[in-house]
């Protein structure tokens, strides 16, 4: 254990037991682990965020509009327009470069992902969704990242969600797994391209995030 997850354990941990993990039959290379961080605080680094790079519904390549609402923070940003998608150093709703990454979602990102198996996880973009009731994110692979060898760290805030993935082919079956808050789900290696999404999210009120879910989705880009 070094340094940085000796000062977060006290307060983003329930339990630092790695057995804690749910395998839930869940593909090669997918670690889920449940009550994994403390929300709340999570939450006021993400506000800080989103103070600075306003939450806005991007657009597809197809001219559609994503029911999910997003910003990001890190070196790059997640970008979606009629050009396609991207990774961008600008924000190109304020014209500035994306807010830093708060140190305590950097530093849960990668204890989180060490304790899932991959312990080099440096993320240098992190995507916020914000799930209202019905929003849902289709079965998708993450292919616009340079290096598959790093995993991606998902996190939940808030209100349950449906998180849904499958294999290497978009036809190929599904499996449903429960995300609630606190709960994280990693994966890479043999499961880095899999096809994966979110059913519509169900209405619902939850104390910290009202009636709506929010999704840290940690990604090393560059």
């Amino acid at each position: 254990m070094n340094k940085s997850e000796k000062s977060i354990q006290p307060s983003l941990f329930v339990s630092d037991d790695i057995q804690a993990t749910a395998r839930e039959d869940l593909p090669e290379g997918v670690a889920l682990i449940h009550h994994a961080f403390d929300s709340s605080a999570m939450l006021d680094a993400v506000n800080t965020v989103i103070e600075a790079a306003p939450l806005r519904h991007m657009e597809t390549p197809g001219g559609s509009r994503m029911s999910v609402a997003m910003s990001n923070c890190g070196s790059l940003g997640w970008v979606s327009a009629r050009g396609g998608y991207a990774y961008s150093h600008i924000d190109p709703k304020t014209g500035l470069a994306w807010p830093a990454m708060p140190a305590l979602l950097r530093e849960t990102a990668t204890a989180l992902a060490k304790r899932a198996g991959y312990p080099h996880f440096a993320p240098d973009a992190c995507l916020i969704n914000r799930y209202e009731a019905g929003a849902q994110m289709g079965l998708h692979q993450d292919r616009d990242e340079k290096d598959f060898s790093q995993p991606i760290a998902s996190l939940s805030i808030g209100l349950p969600a449906k998180f849904i993935i499958g294999g290497l082919k978009r036809r190929d079956a599904v499996r449903s797994i429960d995300l609630n808050d606190g709960d994280a789900i990693i994966f890479g290696s043999a499961a880095r391209l899999l096809f994966h999404g979110v059913r519509p999210l169900k209405a619902g009120h939850h104390a910290l995030t009202s009636d709506t879910r929010i999704n840290l989705t940690f990604r090393v880009a560059r």
